[in-house]
């Protein structure tokens, strides 16, 4: 398989110089809708992955800033991480009461309106979301697609632009390269292509066949 790629560096230190960000922005850009019978209880929020636990955060963020070269210069902040509560997300929670789900008026002799459910025994919690696969779907054209983003900003809601420099990157003698392209596969920031800091050199072409094999990553 061969494919051909352009890679344009972005200006993150300037998005995020310190992390992680307030809260206050995460509840312009991030919500999330509750649909049920009730508002959403503490046990509900612990079962939904939206909880943001402030002492991983920094671990994370500590680990990050000791081991990886490319966040030597990042500044935690300890007044956002109080900001951000254990219990409830830390973003804006809509709540939407279910429509009814049966028609009084149509329903059989031995049948209620009562909503079914599961009376014991463990109960099934659905997420209701939006992903990108639906959104690709080949149900939704592309012109929807691009219909609902315009629409997005006609109404006037938030929305986040990002620029690239004017140049693309360089592949060669650029060892750093790939390890901030793909941050997963060099969680200490080293090793790419090109890297002449290891206990010995390694050629370009054993580098590459060892990061193929990172299938586990």
């Amino acid at each position: 398989m061969r494919a051909n790629a352009v890679m344009f560096s972005t200006p993150m230190p300037k998005i995020y110089q310190t992390l992680p960000p307030p809260r206050e922005e995460l509840d312009e850009v991030l919500a999330y809708i509750f649909i049920g019978s009730s508002k959403p209880t503490d046990e509900d929020h612990r079962r939904v992955p939206m909880l943001v636990r402030r002492n991983k955060v920094k671990r994370a963020l500590e680990w990050l800033k000791l081991n990886h070269v490319s966040y030597a210069d990042l500044d935690i902040s300890e007044e956002n991480l109080q900001q951000y509560p254990e219990d409830v997300p830390p973003v804006v929670i809509d709540y939407r009461h279910p429509p009814e789900q049966k028609d009084s008026e149509n329903l059989a002799v031995n049948k209620s309106d009562d909503d079914e459910g599961t009376a014991d025994g463990p109960c099934p919690y659905t997420v209701h979301t939006l992903t990108a696969d639906q959104l690709q779907s080949s149900s939704m054209k592309l012109k929807t697609v691009i219909a609902h983003a315009v629409q997005h900003l006609i109404d006037g809601k938030p929305a986040l632009g990002i620029g690239r420099s004017s140049e693309p990157e360089s592949m060669y003698n650029n060892p750093q390269l790939y390890p901030q392209a793909f941050p997963w596969l060099f969680p200490y920031g080293l090793g790419g292509i090109g890297n002449v800091n290891g206990f010995k050199k390694v050629s370009d072409s054993v580098r590459k066949k060892a990061l193929l094999m990172y299938y586990d990553k």
